[in-house]
């Protein structure tokens, strides 16, 4: 009989006992390695995968700070809580790898001794932490126990070397997006960049420039992709923003190539598709769908009435600008439509400060991508990418252009 007669309790030495216990041990690995694994993936594999666990994590740290860091709140208090968001998941991380890593090796360690549930807990409990308040000397929960007490050593290893990684990656990430800020504003504007370096003469050494940049995106992508949370880490500055700068850099550098009547530049095509191949592979870290081979006469979230009114802007600044103004607009449309979904899309996920041409044209504030699911997402997509794409195409089509500015 599986259960005993005086206690209603079941015999754990029966063999419907042993196949309990048996799977009981089953689910406990499970856990145990699937945490471990998780860990090891996050922190050690140089190739960015999204893991279920730390997904989960965020999500759920970020849905609380919903409830905090609402969109009707001034931006400066809600950039102060956003701040939070990824400290605070990294923080939960360790702490949730190691709650079950302790709860796989309590099954464990009740599948070879099921006397007492509790008495399993203080025993992966006192090995996980290496307290040694219980340990139980026979080989194989010996054996248990050790095995985990080192796993909970190489966790806290992990922890130990993650953080200084990610933060020094954040600190070189800052150190060009705090330099832009003298070159063009805050919040930062490629127009705003332009008639800066025309104004003091450097237009030439905006080759130097892009080339800075163009190693910048390669160590981003490298970095953010193997670091997601590195995303999520706000500039000092309310007002600043990796991504909002790297937007501006790259609308630039295509304003550069296709408005200003100069020589064309190696050194900003190359750090145009530099740019534009670091914002794709960050988005498909976050599952976000995007056309890989985009044609130049895809539409994009900018229109032809703000380029107009960035010409005259330029043209009234005294920039040397081609003659051509709808074949600028077409060499405009087919470089801004390489990075244009990855960057108003990446804007919305990690809540990026107001920026032109960036986060002020979000397409589902606050969240949603994070949310759903591989096949949601791409629906939701869709939707947006037709409601949008048609905004664009009647704004283009409808609004005339504006009247040249007049001198004073």
């Amino acid at each position: 009989m599986p259960f005993v007669a005086d206690t209603g309790r079941m015999d754990f030495s029966s063999p419907i006992g042993l196949i309990f216990r048996v799977l009981v041990a089953l689910g406990g690995t499970i856990v145990v390695v699937s945490t471990f694994i998780s860990a090891l993936k996050l922190v050690v594999v140089p190739k960015g995968t999204s893991q279920r666990i730390t997904r989960a994590v965020f999500v759920v740290v970020r849905g609380a700070l919903r409830l905090i860091a609402r969109p009707t709140l001034p931006w400066s208090k809600r950039d102060h809580r956003l701040a939070f968001y990824a400290p605070t998941a990294l923080i939960l991380l360790p702490l949730i790898w190691t709650a079950m890593i302790m709860v796989g090796f309590a099954a464990l360690h009740w599948s070879l001794d099921p006397t007492s549930v509790t008495d399993a807990f203080y025993v992966s409990g006192s090995s996980m932490l290496t307290l040694g308040v219980m340990f139980r000397r026979n080989g194989p929960a010996a054996g248990l126990s050790f095995l985990q007490a080192g796993i909970g050593l190489v966790v806290v290893a992990l922890l130990i070397s993650y953080l200084p990684a990610i933060y020094g990656a954040y600190s070189r990430r800052e150190v060009l997006v705090g330099l832009l800020e003298s070159r063009a504003g805050v919040p930062p504007s490629p127009v705003t960049m332009l008639v800066r370096y025309q104004s003091i003469g450097a237009l030439d050494q905006l080759e130097l420039f892009y080339g800075r940049w163009e190693d910048w995106f390669v160590e981003i992508e490298e970095s953010h992709t193997n670091f997601a949370a590195l995303n999520f880490f706000r500039s000092p500055r309310e007002d600043r923003s990796w991504l909002t700068a790297a937007g501006c850099v790259l609308d630039s550098a295509a304003l550069y190539l296709s408005v200003l009547d100069r020589k064309k530049s190696p050194s900003a095509q190359l750090c145009l598709r530099a740019g534009f191949l670091s914002l794709r592979r960050i988005s498909e870290y976050f599952m976000i769908p995007l056309n890989d081979n985009p044609k130049p006469t895809d539409p994009i979230s900018v229109s032809r009435r703000e380029f107009d009114v960035m010409w005259f802007e330029l043209q009234a600044a005294g920039l040397p600008l081609r003659h051509d103004r709808d074949q600028a607009w077409r060499d405009f449309h087919g470089w801004r439509v390489n990075y244009d979904a990855s960057l108003v899309r990446l804007a919305s996920i990690i809540v990026a400060p107001p920026a032109a041409w960036s986060s002020d044209r979000l397409v589902d504030p606050f969240v949603p991508v994070l949310f759903r699911t591989r096949k949601r997402l791409r629906a939701h997509h869709r939707t947006m990418e037709a409601l949008r794409s048609g905004a664009v195409a009647t704004t283009a089509a409808g609004s005339p252009p504006p009247a040249p500015p007049v001198a004073d």
